[in-house]
């Protein structure tokens, strides 16, 4: 199959990584991809949607695969369904899922969804009469697409007021913050979990946990992600029953009642609370860091699990999960989150260790080439994922490969997976 995939990040990369580990070889595109995508297939870069299409016509592509959620709720797979290509992804409707938090927490309300208290307003007054109703802690979190970051944990009334009146304000996160949602906070612990939906049938992906924030024990400001694991021992079959019963099958029920029936990736952000999961948040595609580890770990093919999704087969297909785990490390740059950083060389050593070169690899992210020289260009610059029978022998995995890069000003996280291995 000709395939082309959507995106720049870690995420795109380990898509089409696992893609070209395949039996059946396939063409690999990249849109725009980053400096080390191009290993694998063939950048381009075409930045208007219509025309994109019409070269995806033009190259007979097989498959369209949509990474971020940008393209996404700007509806790029519905121009691509009016061109008559087959791509993988939900519609402008269903990305608002993602693209706006108030409709989602509205939706969850509407088909009796399991969810914390919470008000959506676009009033300050209204915002902290709520606030003096709660306890703290007490969530903020801002209605539109924010890279990750429009969510704020305060830890008391004043707190919460106060980023409340900034998000409404514009100060905090411009436009995407002039509607906003308060909630309760939940204490439990937190889950990822993935379903691969084709509006009506779906397959469900091992749960997964991340790392926010950008320091060791869950401390300092939060990030895309500093890496993750799976599958977790936090996950028992009683729960995925939970949320296959009481979440998936309510909203994709729901979404085609709204006339927007949801294809491509549900991202449930779960917090198991007292054994009860409840919902936090739903995003319209893989998270990054965890699609580095999930990808691996897939025995059934990557590119016929999205082409079946894409063309609602999703009932023929048995999916098939290593029995292994999976643990993803993220490199990043020196002055990540709080801003860029320069341009540094990335030099891996030869790796002569048969254990870590059989079961470890690399998934590049923010990098560019320059020559035959791969430059740290990004905040999170690449992910070291290791695999084993364990999730100790797998973190160990990870953080060997991780002795093995290097660039400038490189930070990690020296305890991912913890959670799993107090």
């Amino acid at each position: 199959m000709n395939i082309l995939i959507l995106g720049s990040g870690g995420r795109e990369y380990s898509i089409g990584l696992a893609i070209s580990k395949e039996i059946e070889e396939h063409n690999l595109f990249f849109m725009p991809g980053n400096g080390a995508t191009d290993n694998l297939g063939t950048n381009i870069n075409i930045k208007y949607y219509n025309d994109l299409a019409l070269w995806a016509k033009e190259n007979l592509i097989d498959l369209t695969i949509v990474g971020p959620e940008a393209p996404l709720v700007d509806g790029v797979v519905d121009i691509f369904k009016e061109n008559g290509l087959t791509v993988f992804g939900p519609s402008r409707a269903a990305s608002q899922l993602e693209g706006s938090k108030v409709y989602m927490k509205n939706i969850l309300k509407k088909y009796n969804i399991p969810t914390a208290a919470f008000i959506e307003t676009t009033n300050e007054k209204d915002a902290h009469d709520f606030i003096d109703t709660m306890t703290a802690p007490i969530v903020v979190k801002a209605d539109g697409l924010c890279g990750g970051k429009g969510v704020i944990i305060t830890q008391s009334k004043e707190e919460a007021k106060e980023a409340a009146s900034d998000m409404l304000a514009g100060t905090s996160f411009g436009d995407a913050g002039t509607s906003i949602v308060v909630e309760e906070f939940l204490d439990g612990y937190e889950l990822s979990i993935f379903a691969i939906c084709d509006g009506e049938n779906y397959k469900v992906l091992p749960a997964a946990q991340d790392h926010k924030r950008i320091g060791d024990g869950d401390t300092g400001p939060n990030t895309g992600g500093m890496g993750a694991y799976a599958p977790t021992p936090l996950v028992n079959d009683d729960i995925y029953k939970k949320v296959e019963e009481r979440v998936i099958k309510p909203t994709l029920e729901g979404m085609k009642q709204e006339g927007a029936p949801f294809e491509g990736v549900l991202f449930i952000g779960v917090m198991v609370v007292n054994g009860e999961p409840i919902i936090l948040e739903y995003n319209v595609r893989f998270g990054d860091p965890e699609c580095e580890i999930l990808m691996p770990l897939l025995e059934t093919p990557v590119s016929e699990l999205f082409y079946k999704g894409a063309t609602k087969q999703l009932d023929k297909l048995d999916i098939k999960i290593k029995n292994e785990f999976g643990v993803a490390v993220v490199m990043a740059s020196k002055n990540y989150p709080y801003g860029s950083s320069e341009p540094a060389e990335i030099i891996v050593d030869e790796i002569v260790d048969e254990d870590i070169l059989e079961n470890t690899h690399i998934s590049y992210a923010g990098v560019e080439k320059d020559g035959d020289k791969l430059f740290a260009t990004g905040g999170r610059v690449l992910l070291c994922v290791g695999f084993g029978t364990s999730i100790k022998e797998a973190r160990d995995r990870a953080y060997a490969l991780c002795g093995q890069v290097h660039f400038a000003g490189k930070k990690i996280r020296t305890d991912i997976a913890y959670q799993a291995l107090k």
